[in-house]
């Protein structure tokens, strides 16, 4: 959701500066890039070590400590920001940003900023409502600053009031808001199925395919990112399975079947992005095989068709395949288009250096029930599911909003 977004952290001396922790695991979550900067107080209540860990960026403190990165610090840090979030802010920043003084890092960063800047503000009740910082959160509101205004509940003095930073989640959505960050996919459940499937042999040996499964992982992730909730039914993979996405681990053709036909009603969208096997042993050996003989035959039987069965079941909903072919693609596409009763068919030719199963990268042809065929070139795995929602995106809107 935030990919290419890049913001800076600044975290000051309060006792919530704990929870800013969250607020950068979040937004790292959401694969943005974050630099945080912490106020000297700051360091007094986490370690600049936590931040620099989970960043993955040294963390920046002192306004003139030398810096190879960095070679006038507020200046490079602010031109290169997409959004400045301070969280938690004190009311020592809040009264030097709307003064117009800058003394230290944070506050040099902001005062040379252009980009949009957000202030959650959290301390304790009485000093949040002393006039003077009343006053200064006026002060930056009526200069542009997006104010996050905290929460009633109990506060580090055991009193209960209103100065609690606000939750994680209300700050990242203030943040996505800002960035105008498409949430296009809200309110949708998406059924996706990645990987590939291994039929046993004997105790030691499947029947399977090459499939990584990273096509239907990016498209879980992005449709994450998107707003949608996600049900990833996943084959066999080294892949880590994506934050914010319950994943179903399964292991043959039928245990596929069985999730995805569970799962199915509650979607309202499907892509079909596992490579599930064709066929399996028609007998599987309860003991390992011997090598006793020059030959052996292995007799096999088809696996149940999945895309076909959710074809005749989908009625209203949008149902999307993918086709992997070595030879007349788009004919062959075209056939399973049909014959499952698709709305969309992502097909790859796996002849074609840098497309298909195992590859980090795509060359892909979208074909539509309407006879329509989008030809796309080798990209990365994450473009072409952007590509792919934004086509789903728009065959949605063609139904006039219907999931």
């Amino acid at each position: 959701m935030l990919k290419g977004k890049k913001i800076i952290l600044g975290v000051t001396g309060s006792i919530a500066a704990y929870k800013a922790v969250e607020i950068l695991r979040e937004l790292k979550r959401l694969r943005a890039e974050v630099q945080v900067i912490m106020t000297k107080s700051a360091t007094s209540f986490v370690t600049p070590l936590t931040f620099q860990t989970l960043s993955q960026r040294r963390v920046a403190i002192d306004l003139f400590s030398p810096s190879p990165e960095l070679v006038i610090p507020h200046l490079s840090l602010s031109q290169e920001a997409s959004l400045i979030l301070i969280a938690p802010a004190t009311a020592n920043i809040i009264g030097k940003i709307a003064s117009g003084l800058a003394d230290d890092l944070l506050s040099t960063t902001v005062m040379a900023a252009s980009t949009p800047v957000l202030v959650a503000p959290a301390m304790n009740t009485k000093m949040y409502k002393n006039p003077i910082v009343k006053l200064n959160i006026e002060k930056l509101r009526g200069y542009g600053y997006k104010i996050i205004s905290p929460e009633y509940g109990k506060l580090a003095s055991l009193a209960e009031g209103k100065g609690r930073l606000a939750s994680i989640s209300k700050i990242i959505k203030e943040v996505t808001r800002t960035l105008k960050v498409k949430e296009d996919l809200k309110g949708t459940t998406l059924l996706i199925t990645a990987g590939c499937t291994q039929e046993p042999i004997d105790p030691l040996r499947f029947i399977s395919n090459y499939s990584s499964g990273k096509m239907g992982y990016c498209l879980a992730s992005s449709a994450r990112d998107r707003g949608a909730k996600v049900r990833l039914i996943s084959g066999p993979t080294h892949l880590f399975p994506p934050e914010g996405v319950k994943v179903i681990y399964v292991k043959t053709a039928q245990q596929m079947k069985s999730a995805v036909l569970s799962h199915f009603k509650k979607a309202d969208l499907v892509i079909k992005a596992a490579a599930v096997a064709d066929y399996r042993p028609r007998q599987v050996r309860k003991a390992k095989i011997k090598k006793s003989t020059p030959f052996f035959s292995l007799e096999l039987e088809r696996t149940p068709d999945i895309l076909e069965e959710l074809g005749k079941q989908k009625k209203d909903k949008l149902l999307i395949g993918f086709a992997a072919e070595t030879e007349d693609l788009v004919k062959n596409a075209k056939i399973k288009l049909k014959e499952k009763n698709l709305d969309l068919i992502v097909a790859n030719d796996l002849t074609l250096k840098g497309s298909g199963m195992g590859s980090d990268t795509n060359i892909a042809k979208l074909l539509f029930k309407d006879g329509t065929m989008i030809n796309l070139p080798r990209m990365k795995k994450e473009e072409l599911a952007e590509k792919i929602l934004d086509q789903i995106k728009k065959l949605r809107a063609k139904r006039g909003g219907r999931k």
